[in-house]
């Protein structure tokens, strides 16, 4: 199973606080077959405790450890936010305009997260993500992370 299909990927969205911003890149990841629902919450449990914010505008908010038994296979979702959405803890402002949603099956959550994470450290990379103009734009950036 392909782990980013244009399906999972959604443009143009805003919203008021990060939580509802969880909630949609796990949307995407239990429509896309990924998750059971109740990873979702596991993905907020995890905000909770530690951010995932990221910095260069890019968060990854995932499951808890023990939420493994939710996943049904590894994929990602991509939520582009051209507004932003604060990410930040206790007045601390970190905006992310574009949310990567992880479910990793197995150990494939790391190799997942890594290859994100070397991807969106050049500001470059990040700036197509956020001008891209379609899904399947999206899906040709991040084309080369697979489990």
């Amino acid at each position: 199973m392909t782990i980013l299909k244009e399906e999972n990927v959604v443009l143009n969205k805003s919203f008021s606080n990060k939580e509802d911003a969880i909630r949609e890149a796990g949307r995407l990841l239990v429509d896309g077959g990924y998750v059971k629902p109740e990873y979702i919450e596991s993905m907020l449990e995890r905000e909770e405790t530690v951010s995932t914010y990221m910095g260069n505008f890019i968060a990854i908010p995932h499951g808890r450890e023990d939420a493994k038994e939710l996943i049904e296979s590894t994929g990602i979702s991509v939520v582009q936010v051209p507004q932003g959405v604060n990410f930040g803890k206790d007045g601390e402002d970190k905006l992310a305009t574009i949310i990567i949603g992880i479910a990793g099956a197995g150990n494939d959550h790391l190799e997942v997260l890594s290859q994100i994470a070397v991807y969106c450290s050049e500001i470059e990379n990040v700036t197509k993500l956020a001008d891209a103009k379609s899904e399947k734009e999206i899906v040709q950036l991040l084309g080369g992370i697979e489990a």
